[in-house]
């Protein structure tokens, strides 16, 4: 990873005005201001991805994400220090610029950079927000320090990857192989997203998980009866809660933990600067675990299991029996390889990242869009994180070997980034 210095001399020169002024506290802003823009600008990302035709089909939001957070957490901490930068360093900031400035420009740029067809609402946001500040020099030294964060930063995602029209993916032909699904064999998706440039991880085959399990192993009969029987449509052997379970994380299991993310800041009453520093770790975290996994489903190509059951007669596998009518609880089956499991491995990283923060036993109640009215309980990250990953088993999604699997890589992509990256400095 590298950083930028500030090449804008204007900048540089109106930043340097009182540059030795004390950093602005929480009391100083206009009671009315919201408590943590960083909240806010999340959950205005939310609104936009679950816009439909929001975000663009090839481009997976958790670089959306992580875009925003680590804009927000540079834009602050070029104020006030306290940690190293991500990304970008600009000379001779005033600790007296806003930093809740700073973080609302920041945040406004890239999101209008990234879903122009929200401008206008974005635009009124940011003044709404601005407008709550004490109209001073404070307030303009920080939207500086926003629009210089975020300038730079999406500069240097520009060519990171993400916008180069995904390559066809051409099925292979054996048992095993990865083969597009029923009902609508969509062509599968994001297949350029393993060549898209991490945002903190050296490579994206760094963690890796070693390959599926050979179609004729016992390893392989144990999952294959296993999401045969409780991931059917019709199962007898699924329970009401597990039919529960199946439906209610069968969302983008990003959103899901930044919300938990959002109610876990505010049920601690973080501060704008230690929520800048969380969500940036946060989805720094999931965005380079979902170009990991993508990086080893397209490595590993395994079928899901739609195709295993229909196809069990082709596997050489005696232990294994076909239905060539079987569907999954959750029909449509999303159109990429199954191994690793991507439910898996975004909800350990974020249930790592969480458990860094804050500790893994903490009580918390996650809802769900795909599930109106019901309300899941937990008091542990790590709960919630295994109840997600079992989740596309039940729902006929997934393999228990994808579920483990994915737990692995989304555990050591946390790990290493919580270690490497926007490190205390003090």
């Amino acid at each position: 990873m590298f950083r930028i210095l500030a090449p804008f001399a204007l900048i540089s020169a109106f930043l340097q005005i009182a540059s030795l002024a004390t950093a602005p506290t929480d009391e100083e802003r206009n009671p009315a201001q919201p408590v943590n823009a960083v909240i806010e600008w999340n959950r205005t990302l939310l609104a936009i991805v679950r816009t439909p035709g929001a975000q663009p089909a090839t481009i997976h939001s958790t670089r959306s994400f992580a875009i925003l957070h680590a804009a927000i957490y540079d834009a602050v901490n070029n104020i006030e220090p306290r940690f190293s930068p991500y990304l970008v360093h600009l000379p001779d900031v005033p600790r007296s610029a806003s930093k809740i400035a700073a973080a609302d420009e920041a945040a406004h740029d890239v999101l209008v950079f990234l879903y122009p067809a929200f401008q206008v609402s974005l635009d009124t946001e940011l003044q709404q927000d601005l407008a709550l500040l004490p109209d001073n020099e404070r307030k303009a030294q920080g939207v500086a320090v926003g629009q210089a964060v975020a300038s730079q930063l999406l500069a240097a995602r520009s060519a990171d990857g993400a916008n180069v029209i995904p390559p066809p993916y051409v099925p292979a032909n054996q048992p095993g192989d990865y083969q597009l699904t029923t009902p609508n064999f969509a062509p599968a998706d994001f297949t350029q997203w393993p060549q898209v440039m991490p945002f903190a991880l050296e490579q994206a085959n760094e963690f890796r998980p070693g390959p599926p399990p050979v179609l004729t192993s016992d390893v392989y009969t144990e999952v294959f009866n296993e999401v045969k029987s409780l991931g059917f449509i019709d199962s007898t052997t699924r329970t009401a809660e597990q039919t529960e379970i199946g439906q209610f994380w069968n969302g983008n299991i990003q959103d899901f933990w930044n919300e938990i993310a959002q109610t876990a800041a505010l049920q601690r009453h973080l501060n704008l600067e230690r929520s800048a520093r969380l969500f940036a770790l946060l989805n720094i975290s999931l965005a380079d675990t979902t170009i990991a996994f993508f990086e080893a489903k397209y490595t590993y190509n395994f079928w899901r299991p739609v195709t295993a059951v229909r196809l069990a007669d082709t596997d050489g596998n005696p232990q294994t029996e076909p239905n060539p009518t079987w569907l999954p609880l959750s029909t449509k089956t999303a159109p990429d390889p199954s191994y690793p499991g991507a439910h898996s491995a975004i909800s350990k990283a974020g249930a790592t990242v969480l458990s860094f923060y804050f500790g893994d036993q903490f009580t918390f109640d996650v809802s769900s869009e795909s599930l109106a009215g019901v309300t899941r309980h937990f008091t542990s990250f790590s709960a919630a994180a295994e109840e997600a990953g079992l989740s596309r088993i039940y729902a006929g999604q997934h393999f228990r070997t994808d579920h483990i699997a994915g737990k692995g890589l989304g555990g050591q992509v946390a790990e290493s980034i919580d270690g490497s990256i926007l490190l205390r400095v003090e």
